[in-house]
């Protein structure tokens, strides 16, 4: 088989699981593109091209839906899109690159599983929000990953809501921070790889699917753990690289 086909078809079924739970795929994209060969200067730029897509997708769906709180995406995404876009300019040595991320996922693994004893629907001051955007925008850019897995463990973790709003969340902030973040990535000279056209419409085939199963079918349990073991996995692989 094809090498570019053979990444259409993994991004396509990596994009439809993480978009069961709000993610849009950007560290499982980093992931198969890292195995598969890509160079290390492509996979930033194409990973946060393809979180544009599913995430923008995502977006529109959940918008339509009615589930996005938007009020609480102001105040964790505002400040988040101007340090994603710092994030992006900076090109870290690949083997630095690989281990920070893995670590900062297998935290964020952690924190979605731990019995938490503060409860959704506390109101997060505007410092500590704008506090947990910019540091979950600043990893966005600096990683390629989106931000949403930096976020969700922080919403349930601090109380500001349960998982599954956490996951309705994660799409908008994802997009933002995708968006400034693959315009730091350019100003800092890195490109996408020839075949991230393929590789886009690959990842949007997977949302469209995940999206829908998402929102009809997975329980407030099943998105919690579920991407609690999306988070794991993608760490682990990340640090095996």
């Amino acid at each position: 088989m094809d090498s570019a086909l053979a990444i259409a078809i993994l991004l396509m079924a990596v994009s439809l699981v993480y978009s069961t739970v709000g993610q849009a795929g950007g560290t499982a994209f980093l992931a198969i593109m890292a195995v598969m060969g890509l160079p290390a200067a492509e996979l930033r730029p194409t990973a946060l091209t393809l979180n544009v897509v599913a995430a923008g997708y995502a977006t529109w769906r959940l918008n339509a839906a009615q589930v996005i709180d938007w009020r609480l995406l102001a105040c964790v995404g505002l400040p988040a899109l101007p340090l994603s876009f710092l994030g992006g300019m900076i090109a870290l040595d690949s083997g630095v690159y690989f281990m920070l991320t893995g670590c900062v996922l297998l935290f964020a693994a952690a924190m979605m599983v731990a019995k938490w004893k503060t409860r959704a629907g506390n109101s997060p001051g505007i410092a500590p929000a704008a506090l947990v955007g910019g540091v979950a925008g600043f990893a966005s850019g600096i990683t390629g990953v989106g931000g949403g897995v930096f976020l969700a463990p922080a919403v349930v973790a601090l109380g500001w809501g349960t998982a599954r709003q956490a996951a309705n969340l994660s799409a908008p902030f994802i997009l933002g921070n995708s968006i400034t973040g693959l315009a730091g990535v350019l100003v800092a000279g890195q490109r996408p790889t020839a075949d991230v056209v393929p590789y886009a419409l690959a990842a949007l085939a997977g949302a469209i699917v995940g999206t829908m199963i998402g929102q009809r079918f997975m329980s407030e349990r099943m998105t919690r753990y579920a991407l609690a073991a999306i988070l794991l996995i993608a760490g682990l692989r990340l640090l095996g690289r």
